[in-house]
């Protein structure tokens, strides 16, 4: 029950009828008796760097979770950032430290690189492909680069986008070697698909699956369906593969931590969680 104590967790973005998120912490804070809430809050663009300091004034304010469209325009209002922020070009985390400073993280990676390391993979000096250098796929590169993996390849059908994250990996990340306009999987350690290509059967997917080797780790980022098409492609590859949604559940138990409040497993959320689809 929300009373005079409650501690606020702001979910900020635009449009908000999309949220899931406040149908998995909340329960889990009542699960667990955290006498917290995330709420949404819808944030024109317009509006949202005045309402995120704002919003940072409220003596009962946790943190926030930041979403579209404000990801990419937050890093500018932060005193500071990580370097996955710096890479991802992104921020959807934000918190006040005791001195009055907003600093800024981005976790829509680390839930897909804690499924795949709980999976049983070691990042540790892995060879990665990354299909897609949009939001997520950006994300994601930002923490296998944190990950400590020895080498990434990044492929979008922008160029330009796949070279300009190469170059933010670079600068952050010298030891990892960086290769872009290639999607072939060949002899890598993991692959991710962070496009929408192989959603469904007959879909067009988003690289040569013959060229997967079995012990190859494929993941996905596509939550409309578990098991899409490329997924099954490469299953009958004989690889392990991670579904979209995991990136989702694994991501929250670093927000938790990173918000100071008592964190949990993906299967934890996923038993409490009321989401509707």
């Amino acid at each position: 029950m929300i009373n005079g104590t409650t501690e606020l967790i702001a979910h900020i973005g635009y449009p908000t009828h999309t949220f899931k998120s406040p149908m998995i912490y909340n329960p889990y804070f009542e699960h667990v008796g955290v006498n917290a809430v995330v709420v949404p809050m819808g944030c024109q663009p317009r509006d949202y760097p005045a309402f995120l300091q704002s919003v940072f004034t409220l003596s009962n304010i946790r943190g926030a979770l930041i979403t579209m469209p404000h990801k990419v325009v937050t890093v500018g209002l932060l005193d500071d950032v990580t370097p996955t922020v710096r890479v991802a070009g992104a921020c959807n985390a934000v918190k006040r430290t005791s001195e009055g400073r907003l600093v800024g993280d981005m976790f829509d990676g680390a839930g897909f690189v804690r499924g795949v390391q709980r999976k049983g993979l070691n990042l540790q000096g892995a060879r990665v492909l990354v299909v897609g250098s949009g939001g997520v796929g950006c994300a994601i590169a930002a923490s296998l680069a944190g990950a400590g993996i020895a080498s990434i390849a990044l492929y979008d059908v922008n160029s330009a986008s796949a070279e300009a994250l190469g170059q933010r990996i670079r600068a952050s990340y010298p030891e990892i070697e960086v290769g872009t306009g290639s999607n072939d999987p060949a002899g890598l350690d993991l692959v991710v698909n962070a496009t929408p290509m192989g959603m469904n059967e007959g879909d067009p997917l988003p690289l040569d699956v013959s060229r997967l080797d079995p012990r190859t780790f494929v993941g996905e980022v596509v939550m409309r369906t578990e098991m899409t098409a490329f997924l099954l492609a490469a299953q009958a590859r004989g690889c392990r593969v991670q579904v979209g949604s995991d990136m989702l559940f694994e991501q929250i138990p670093a927000y938790l931590e990173y918000f100071g409040l008592p964190t949990t497993t993906a299967e934890v959320l996923r038993s409490v969680a009321r989401l509707s689809y």
